[in-house]
């Protein structure tokens, strides 16, 4: 048996029992023209592993077997899914590995040759916790050249948002520090199994060679959690204890504290960090 030979998505759920568990994030994008546009939004993959993280029955993971993928590492952790990955496995020989278990547990670099890209339809109730995740190793450039992943549309606005708009907060710093952002396309709820209450996006993350500007990318870290897990609050109150002094500290940057957290740009946090290093080297 060949890919192109597999029965459609909605007869693999059927033959295997996979209706969509809410309890795992689950909804199934069946429309295979749909996860085909997905996979050429990483590009070229003829000489990349592909990681994808929750392939359910499959349609994805086709995807990017079709568009040329040297190998693709799967974690799936429902395990009703993995006869049907496993009839993937079959048609394209050598090309596919099924990791299965929890995605937030699991190592899957032991699996994976470079380059690498992440490819992924995120189960909603992990894709944000994966994508810090992905955004904040302890060394930079990462493991990985690009993440090409489909979030819920809200979630896809915060990590291409800009300053002073109300998506503007830590995922967008986060992102934009280190890496190139947009958004490819929307998909309505219909077009996924069970139709989710929400429309979703497709993310593609570049990892650029270094950070945008100069800073410790873990006290940015801290410095914007605490900025924004107060937003409305103005800074000198929101970052109170986070250094002495903490006003001088903004001023010395050239940053008014009586201003908020949406109105700093990258460049801004970048300073403000390095600022409260080095106030915490004194």
């Amino acid at each position: 048996m060949s890919l192109s030979s597999l029965p459609p998505l909605r007869e693999v759920i059927e033959t295997h029992g996979l209706a969509a568990r809410k309890s795992l994030g689950q909804n199934f994008l069946l429309d295979l023209n749909l996860t085909g546009k997905i996979a050429r939004q990483a590009g070229d993959l003829t000489d990349c592993d592909v990681l994808e993280i929750g392939p359910g029955p499959g349609g994805l993971t086709r995807a990017l077997l079709m568009e040329g993928a040297r190998k693709v590492v799967a974690i799936e952790t429902d395990q009703r899914c993995l006869p049907a990955l496993q009839e993937i496995s079959s048609a394209a020989p050598g090309r596919l590995e099924i990791l299965q278990g929890d995605a937030l547990k699991i190592d899957p670099l032991p699996a994976l040759g470079t380059p690498i890209k992440v490819v992924a339809n995120l189960p909603y109730n992990v894709g944000t916790e994966l994508l810090v995740r992905w955004l904040t190793p302890k060394e930079w450039p990462p493991y990985w050249q690009s993440l090409t992943l489909m979030f819920q549309r809200e979630v896809a606005q915060r990590i291409v948002a800009q300053p002073g708009s109300k998506a503007y907060g830590r995922l967008a710093v986060l992102a934009q520090f280190r890496c190139d952002v947009r958004i490819c396309f929307e998909l309505p709820p219909q077009a996924f199994s069970p139709p989710p209450k929400v429309t979703s996006a497709v993310v593609h993350i570049t990892a650029l060679p270094a950070p945008r500007f100069a800073a410790n990318p873990k006290i940015l870290s801290e410095v914007v959690a605490r900025a924004f897990n107060q937003r409305r609050k103005m800074l000198r109150a929101s970052l109170k204890g986070m250094v002495p002094e903490v006003e001088a500290v903004l001023e010395n940057v050239g940053i008014d504290p009586k201003r908020r957290a949406e109105t700093l740009s990258l460049e801004e946090f970048c300073a403000l960090s390095e600022a409260t290093r080095l106030a915490r080297a004194k």
